[in-house]
């Protein structure tokens, strides 16, 4: 008989790590780290934005 925490392991879903090897190309492991950096990137936008009062642009120089 196995204990309930070893069947929930059995069914969920992958943790963060993975057993996945880093590749190059179009690969799942590139495609979830990407998505981790656009998601971190966003939301230091959003922070400047909230912070600073001004747009990212303005901000940034890129719009006078």
């Amino acid at each position: 008989m196995t204990s309930p925490s070893e069947n929930a392991n059995e069914t969920s879903t992958p943790s963060a790590t993975t057993t996945d090897v880093p590749a190059f190309g179009w690969s799942g492991y590139a495609e979830r780290v990407n998505g981790r950096f656009a998601m971190l990137g966003f939301v230091a936008v959003l922070l400047i934005e909230a912070l600073s009062g001004e747009t990212f642009l303005r901000w940034a120089g890129l719009v006078p």
